[in-house]
């Protein structure tokens, strides 16, 4: 039961944590009027973390699943 629960919560969390960081970064990108340029500099340079782990996440899938 609680292997189920923690099989579904954490990818839900973890999900809405990504969420709320992108909300921080378009709020900061507010706050400094930093324009298209910068808002999207913003999100590259902060969102590359975030990217990182969603190609960890779907390459460790792939690899689980006999995909590479």
């Amino acid at each position: 039961m609680q292997q189920t629960f923690e099989a579904w919560v954490t990818p839900i969390m973890i999900g809405g944590l990504i969420l709320f960081m992108c909300f921080i970064i378009w709020d900061l990108a507010k706050k400094s009027q930093a324009g298209r340029f910068g808002t999207l500099m913003l999100f590259v340079v902060l969102g590359a973390g975030m990217l990182g782990y969603v190609f960890k996440v779907v390459i460790t899938w792939m690899m689980e699943n006999g995909g590479v």
